[in-house]
């Protein structure tokens, strides 16, 4: 008998709107993808909030602080960007469920990511696409509808009453098993 299986990381953020499920492009995005693991393994994203809803772009968390100032990664420091112009996530580009890091600059990778609510075309390639949202983005969705204290543009702001993700679980899930039975 031999059998082959494709899998795939899923990434499981639960809210109190539900669930929010994320396939993690492992073979793109290794080093990123291994520090949202590890952040989420070790308990890091647990109670940590959505702390920015830019209405109609992105929906962004991971800073423990709540502020979009703070955050760390399982390196110790900031770390580089993966950003391939070979890999699939990178020339679709920023379409509405991918997931991608935050950051302040080039290299600056840590804890913080952000979900695309629509296409945006016009957001420059300079964020890691580690992921896109496979199930649940009618919970991203109603997490981006909450009211916003508008402060970067009145689209653009800290959610009123902030959700939290609750907790974060990691998976690996077979996408296909195919078996060949021989008989002597």
């Amino acid at each position: 008998m031999s059998k082959s299986a494709d899998s795939i990381t899923v990434a499981t953020i639960k809210t109190k709107f539900g669930n929010i499920e994320i396939e993690l492009y492992t073979k793109e995005a290794p080093k990123t993808t291994a520090n949202f693991v590890g952040l989420s393994l070790a308990g890091y994203y647990n109670g940590v909030i959505f702390h920015r809803i830019a209405k109609g772009y992105v929906l962004q968390g991971g800073d423990p602080t709540g502020t979009g100032a703070g955050g760390s990664s399982i390196y110790g420091s900031t770390f580089e960007d993966e950003l391939n112009p070979n890999t699939q996530s990178y020339k679709d580009g920023y379409v509405r469920g991918v997931v991608a890091m935050a950051n302040r600059g080039p290299n600056t990778n840590s804890s913080q990511f952000f979900i695309i609510l629509d296409d945006a075309p016009q957001l420059p390639k300079n964020y890691t696409i580690f992921g896109k949202v496979i199930k649940g983005m009618n919970v991203v969705d109603k997490i981006a509808s909450e009211k916003i204290k508008p402060q970067m543009g009145p689209n653009d702001g800290r959610p009123v009453n902030p959700v939290a993700m609750e907790k974060v679980t990691i998976e690996k899930r077979y996408k296909k098993i195919n078996s060949i039975f021989e008989t002597r």
